[in-house]
């Protein structure tokens, strides 16, 4: 679509990436602040998102590396590679679990272990703003002309023509393909807005909802998508179709745990 570098070496790829950052932190900030979690809480969180942003970026071109060897291509990681949110989720959620909790012990000791007790809602607060991040970084995607859908010879009213380029960027050519970037994007700013909506009315639980809502849909968006991203050991998913089903197997867990606790609770 619009791959060229704009301002500061930046294209719109990069720029959909720091306006989905950034839309995050403020959505954190106005939901800390709501919740009021202590200062020291709110700091770690951000310094932590720091962290998880990098550390997931990492993983997401570590798993298209992967997938890429698995569809029979050179495992290698250069700045060809690519990269999947998907990937980038299980990764970043790694790094953000582990440096909350790891190092939340020695920053939090002295508090009555505040970050333990405040983990459920920054849970949830969480569940809102990914999607949202994620929206834009499928912007960002569909500019850069990756994850691209199904492809036609000719132009329909329901494609988007792509710019085909060579390895010094230079257009060769079109393709005419699904945008289903863009579909996804809109159905994550209405999750967003779902999971917004519930989180102010004080409903609980709501990373399981993220969870098993964008599992189902990025399963079933698979089908629309062309551009190969590898197989599994199981034949008939691919890598994304597979953490999808892990995602909603997930979500159902933590939501049937959460719903056996509350039971629990109201019986006491």
């Amino acid at each position: 679509m619009y791959p060229y570098e704009i301002i500061f070496d930046m294209g719109l790829y990069e720029i959909m990436l720091c306006a989905g950052v950034i839309s995050a932190m403020l959505i954190f900030r106005h939901f800390s602040d709501k919740r009021h979690l202590s200062a020291k809480l709110h700091n770690f969180v951000l310094l932590n998102a720091v962290v998880t942003v990098t550390g997931g970026y990492f993983s997401a071109v570590v798993f298209q590396a992967f997938y890429n060897y698995l569809g029979g291509e050179k495992f290698e990681i250069n700045q060809g590679t690519g990269a999947t949110f998907l990937g980038g989720l299980i990764g970043g959620a790694a790094v953000f679990i582990g440096v909350y909790f790891g190092i939340g012990y020695f920053v939090f000791r002295k508090r009555d272990r505040e970050h333990i007790k405040m983990f459920p809602q920054i849970a949830d607060i969480a569940a809102v703003c990914i999607p949202f991040a994620h929206g834009f970084g499928r912007i960002g995607c569909l500019m850069a002309g990756c994850c691209y859908g199904k492809v036609f010879d000719e132009p329909e009213w329901f494609t988007v023509r792509f710019l085909r380029l060579d390895i010094n960027d230079e257009v060769i050519g079109y393709i005419y393909a699904l945008p289903v970037q863009l579909y996804e994007a809109v159905f994550l700013f209405l999750l967003g807005a779902v999971l917004w909506y519930m989180l102010n009315r004080e409903k609980k639980g709501l990373l399981a909802y993220y969870m098993i809502a964008y599992g189902v849909w990025r399963f079933f968006a698979e089908f629309l998508r062309a551009d190969d991203r590898g197989s599994t050991f199981v034949s008939f998913l691919s890598p994304s179709q597979l953490v999808s089903v892990l995602m909603i197997v997930g979500g159902t867990v933590i939501e049937v745990l959460h719903f056996i606790h509350n039971k629990k609770a109201d019986e006491k």
